[in-house]
């Protein structure tokens, strides 16, 4: 078998050790959502990746969805974040942060005083999500964003990328996929809008993309990346006859602002549709850079993809939850330990930082 997978990349201007990246996943252990050593030690074990994208982290007090996510719009966590990028640096890893607006997936016992759940239009979120205070807790209708709310949301973007550069990471990744705000100005399931962020594709695009050229224009280009899920289910988004064309666009005017990469997810593998290889090969054609592809992958279907040419990077998600040496152990061939996903979410080290190190 080749070894594609694990030889080095420059991604941008940093040189990356092999081509597997840890996913961002939702790891809900940043109490007050300010991540401490508890999130330093989890992520240092698994520096042996090529790259680590952070689990979600929130621009905004608007953006905390979910119980016990860290944010990125303050000095403090700015703060916090530095010993963890430190730690991950120390160790040999580089470390993105993703910027994710959770938009209508949200509830207001999940955030601060003050804060609002917003979303291009007012359509709610069926089911329900977790609440420390009062557990389980149907999502309300978000308040449909006015421009003003737009443009304060998109300074808050901006924002968090210099908070994170100044917080020691090699860069960002914004969160357009899974049902989160950007996704849901890209979506005709919640995007109902008829001025111009929404309707017609550009105008559907355009809050992706003046998200990535405000965060490009403070920290450059070489240090932002964008994650999309066409065809993506999670969240109750839905599909349209016009989704391929609207990610090809959108890849084509993220490329023009110089983004570094696009993290296509394919959920296909835990049950969601399948996302077509065309939209795949259009995003392919229409972005000039490197393309992250994530989605069920092991060594062997990484290592065809890449030969292939599909992609230049691979990230795994569910693996390194209990695998911190992942990287050590595909290339080895080792057995891999099965992750206990009823702790996904826990508060505590339990189902976190105790999986074993050794390979």
């Amino acid at each position: 078998m080749s070894e594609i997978l694990f030889s080095s990349y420059k991604l941008g201007k940093i040189e990356h050790k092999n081509r597997v990246v840890m996913s961002p996943m939702t790891r809900c252990r940043s109490p007050g959502n300010v991540p401490g050593d508890l999130v330093a030690e989890y992520y240092t074990k698994r520096a042996e990746a090529g790259l680590i994208v952070t689990e979600g982290t929130a621009p905004s007090p608007n953006g905390l969805g979910y119980a016990r996510i860290p944010g990125l719009f303050n000095t403090e966590q700015a703060h916090a974040w530095r010993k963890i990028t430190d730690s991950v640096h120390k160790a040999g890893g580089k470390i993105f942060v993703q910027l994710m607006h959770t938009g209508r997936t949200s509830h207001p016992l999940n955030m601060p005083a003050g804060a609002r759940i917003l979303a291009p239009s007012a359509v709610g979120l069926s089911g329900a999500m977790w609440t420390d205070q009062q557990q389980m807790q149907s999502y309300p209708v978000p308040t449909p964003m006015t421009a003003a709310d737009i443009e304060s949301t998109l300074n808050e973007f901006a924002h968090s990328a210099v908070l994170a550069i100044e917080a020691g990471f090699d860069g960002i990744e914004l969160h357009g996929a899974n049902g989160y705000l950007i996704d849901q100005f890209l979506n005709t399931v919640t995007n109902k809008r008829t001025d111009e962020w929404g309707g017609n594709i550009s105008n559907r695009i355009r809050f992706a993309v003046e998200a990535a050229k405000r965060c490009v224009a403070k920290i450059g280009g070489d240090r932002v990346g964008i994650r999309v899920s066409p065809f993506g289910a999670f969240n109750d988004m839905g599909t349209d006859p016009q989704m391929e064309d609207t990610f090809e666009q959108l890849a084509g005017e993220l490329s023009k602002l110089g983004l570094v990469y696009i993290h296509t997810v394919d959920h296909s593998a835990m049950g969601a549709p399948a996302v077509p290889q065309t939209v795949k090969d259009k995003i392919r054609r229409a972005f000039k850079d490197t393309i992250i592809l994530s989605g069920g992958y092991d060594r062997a279907r990484a290592e065809s993809d890449l030969a292939a040419k599909r992609g230049e990077l691979i990230a795994f998600g569910r693996p390194f939850l209990s695998n911190p040496k992942l990287v050590s152990k595909m290339k080895l061939g080792k057995k891999l330990i099965e992750p206990d996903l009823s702790l996904n979410y826990t508060p505590g080290p339990k189902g976190y930082t105790d999986y074993p190190v050794e390979v």
